[in-house]
């Protein structure tokens, strides 16, 4: 079955992929905090994976350019995490289902001191700032981060565990109101 258009596509039948980091300096971890009108919400640096793109190269692509950092100043990023999102939201276009890969690596205080503290994101009209910030990964539960990783992060007893299971529950109508 064929849509004609975006309007008529039912929500949730396209699949976006988006990998995202936590860049781990110690206990800390390199989040993107947007403030927005009513809100505030972090998000790990990273984005969508573009048309035949390869996840890593995708990956690397995101952390350059939102954070300046290159690949040979982190370790190899291993995965983490994998959540599903199938979340309404505002706007005319159906909202897709995004499959969110979470991968972590860890970089030295002198790789961090040399990072971005401020991020670009392209928005109708302009760029919108996010700034960045390290956080202690033990303090992350109660923060507004998407996708909703904020309890897992302060659960891992160190930034290196090792974990058994890399599907996060998934992100719903049910358990998340879009901000």
């Amino acid at each position: 079955m064929s849509f004609p258009n975006d309007a008529a596509t039912p929500p949730f039948t396209r699949i976006k992929v988006r990998v995202g980091a936590l860049v781990f300096c110690g206990d800390e971890v390199a989040l993107i905090r947007r403030d927005r009108p009513g809100s505030v919400h972090y998000t790990p640096p990273g984005g969508n994976v573009e048309h035949g793109e390869d996840l890593l190269a995708a990956l690397r692509r995101e952390l350059a350019e939102e954070l300046g950092l290159a690949p040979s100043q982190a370790r190899e990023p291993e995965l983490l995490w994998v959540v599903d999102q199938m979340v309404s939201r505002p706007g005319a276009t159906p909202p897709p289902r995004k499959l969110h890969l979470i991968y972590r690596l860890h970089v030295t205080p002198e790789v961090r001191a040399g990072l971005a503290t401020e991020e670009y994101d392209e928005v109708p009209g302009g760029h919108e700032i996010g700034l960045i910030q390290w956080i202690d990964h033990r303090t992350a539960a109660g923060l507004p981060i998407f996708p909703p990783i904020g309890p897992a992060l302060a659960a891992l007893p160190r930034p290196s565990a090792a974990l058994a299971d890399a599907a996060l529950p998934a992100v719903t109508d049910d358990n998340y109101v879009w901000v």
